[in-house]
């Protein structure tokens, strides 16, 4: 029996060695996820932040950049001397702008004239080439004519002496 008290005994002690490592595991496992639920709540609540952060910036953002055009626009009209300076600008910019545009117009319009120039000229050729040949074919047949007629006549010439 004192054997098998010692069994037991043996057997208890495992067993509390068992309950404690279990009870430390599951200390260590629920530590663990703990953590890890913290992690995970912390960079949620960060990109959260981040998103709340942007959707807030972003006007603001846009109506700090409206209000600096704004400014930039009304600025030179604020004192006399920067009004007549901006004047002064606009109006050389928009001499030079009607300037550059009379030198585009005035190019475009020679070069207008040059092509209807050479235009004509073609067309002219080609009316000349067109005449000439309705003339030259006429006349080269009347030639031909001329020369059989005076052929005819030269061959009856000649024949009427030994008519008489």
């Amino acid at each position: 029996m004192a054997e098998a008290k010692s069994n037991g005994s043996k057997s208890k002690t495992q067993a509390k060695r068992a309950t404690t490592e279990a009870k430390k595991s599951a200390a260590k496992t629920a530590t663990a996820s703990k953590r890890a639920a913290t992690k995970a709540a912390v960079a949620e609540k960060n990109q959260v932040q981040a998103a709340v952060e942007s959707a807030v910036d972003v006007p603001v953002g846009a109506v700090l950049g409206v209000s600096d055009r704004i400014s930039e626009l009304v600025e030179p009209w604020t004192d006399r001397t920067k009004a007549e300076r901006q004047i002064k600008n606009y109006r050389s910019s928009l001499r030079k702008s009607l300037k550059r545009t009379e030198r585009r117009g005035s190019t475009a319009r020679r070069q207008a004239i040059t092509e209807a120039r050479k235009t004509r000229s073609q067309v002219e050729r080609g009316v000349e080439q067109r005449v000439r040949r309705a003339i030259e074919v006429p006349t080269s047949r009347a030639q031909e004519v001329v020369d059989t007629a005076q052929g005819v006549v030269g061959s009856v010439t000649s024949q009427i002496p030994a008519l008489r």
